[in-house]
């Protein structure tokens, strides 16, 4: 399941600038003059949904693709887990009943079981397993000419980065739906400030502070009859090669709205420091417990990123963002005010943003229309990466040199079996590959 060279010579910041572009003309156009073949006539015919990662996110979108549209049927289900997989039909069973479909014949388990889900019939596919498998699993639903919603983030190295820019390029000459779950881009309160901005509410952007600071998360502790392999991915959080690290699969969400304020336009480079103070044990895998990175931009703007997963430290999810003649002050869920010479606060309805990703995507299936975040997605994903890099080695890191990075994190094989825990990383001595 390695990932494939899709560049023998080096992408450039301007071609993915001009990638990402194209992708969003691209989809912006589609939506108004393509039907896709794959068009469901304005709900008269049921569209068949294949579920791929069946833990606790996973369970919550597939019910949320199901409460989307009535005329939907969850038909198959795959995790690399029986226990999974039966949990996860168990529960979906008993909220929708006669609308999950599966049956044993097309609830698949393994690492190869995605594969069996899309071959299974289905118009839809939802993508919510560890990170590290979104671009195969991304390019075999796209090859196979499905809809898809994909949970951020989008890859956990930059070769996987690579694979997904080739796959967005597919899903737009197919016609396909692809909404990613960077969530916020589908919150009302979100969307009205964010325009706002881009309108020039503050003038242009000169920085922007944002954090994501959480206490511990869930831990599956390892049990006798468990081969390393399977410790791993049960606990895929903790493990680089799984997760990206909490910064690419968890304050990306937060990186996201820093592209969003700079218009999604790439930084040039990122400083960064980070480490594993508190969060030491080997149940914690190979990860960070903090990181704060510098993201620099042309037009010498700067984003600042502070994140951290300790238990006992005062937590909050935060955006600040300064312009020329103004600022915004964002406390995620609370309250959204801008400053300045344009004074302004969001007195809006509230939304359920998880389901209003779903409720937008089916209904662009059943009008015919396109909604492709492939753009920023890749965007997004890359941004953290990069900012990981920077922390990891302690290097000024360059959004040309993440990019073109030739780490790939891809384990040697999928099997249960032996794996070795991978060092954590020591800035100074980590290498930039």
């Amino acid at each position: 399941m390695a990932y494939d060279t899709v560049r023998s010579s080096q992408t450039s910041r301007r071609q993915f600038l001009k990638t990402s572009a194209a992708a969003a003309v691209a989809g912006s156009i589609a939506a108004q003059l393509a039907v896709p073949p794959t068009a469901h006539a304005a709900g008269s015919d049921i569209l068949k949904i294949g579920l791929i990662g069946c833990g606790g996110r996973g369970n919550g979108a597939a019910a949320q693709a199901l409460n989307a549209d009535k005329n939907t049927h969850l038909v198959a289900l795959a995790d690399a887990f029986e226990d999974r997989v039966k949990g996860g039909f168990d529960s979906l069973k008993n909220q929708f009943k006669d609308r999950v479909t599966a049956t044993p014949d097309t609830c698949f388990v393994g690492f190869d079981a995605y594969q069996k889900v899309i071959d299974a019939g289905v118009d839809v596919v939802v993508l919510t397993s560890p990170p590290h498998f979104r671009p195969a699993h991304l390019k075999a639903a796209v090859a196979a000419g499905k809809h898809i919603f994909t949970e951020k983030p989008m890859a956990v190295d930059a070769p996987g980065v690579r694979s997904v820019m080739e796959t967005v390029e597919e899903a737009k000459k197919k016609n396909l739906n692809m909404v990613a779950g960077f969530c916020w881009r589908y919150h009302f309160a979100h969307r009205e400030t964010f325009k706002r901005l881009q309108d020039g509410a503050i003038g242009p952007v000169t920085n922007v502070y944002s954090t994501y600071n959480t206490g511990g998360l869930w831990n599956h502790g390892r049990k006798p009859a468990w081969s390393d392999m399977e410790w791993q991915v049960r606990n895929w959080l903790y493990f680089t090669w799984l997760s990206g690290d909490h910064i690419v699969e968890q304050a990306v969400h937060s990186i996201d709205k820093m592209a969003w304020a700079h218009q999604d336009v790439p930084p040039n480079k990122a400083i960064a420091h980070g480490g594993r103070q508190v969060r030491t044990d080997p149940a914690y895998g190979n990860i960070y417990d903090h990181f704060s990175i510098v993201y620099e931009w042309p037009n010498d703007s700067r984003g600042f990123l502070y994140c951290r997963q300790q238990d006992g430290c005062a937590s909050g999810v935060w955006d600040h963002i300064t312009g020329a003649k103004g600022v915004c002050n964002i406390s995620s869920g609370n309250s959204y005010v801008i400053k300045g010479e344009a004074e302004w606060r969001y007195a809006g309805p509230p939304n359920d943003m998880y389901q209003t990703e779903h409720d937008e995507f089916f209904a662009a299936i059943r009008a015919g229309k396109i909604i492709n975040d492939g753009a920023r997605m890749m965007n997004s994903t890359m941004m953290a990466i990069l900012g990981r890099m920077a922390a990891y080695t302690g290097q000024v890191i360059t959004w040309e040199q993440a990019l073109n990075s030739k780490e790939d994190l891809t384990p040697a094989k999928y099997e249960w079996g032996p794996i070795p825990t991978p060092a954590v990383a020591l800035p100074g001595k980590t290498k930039f590959i």
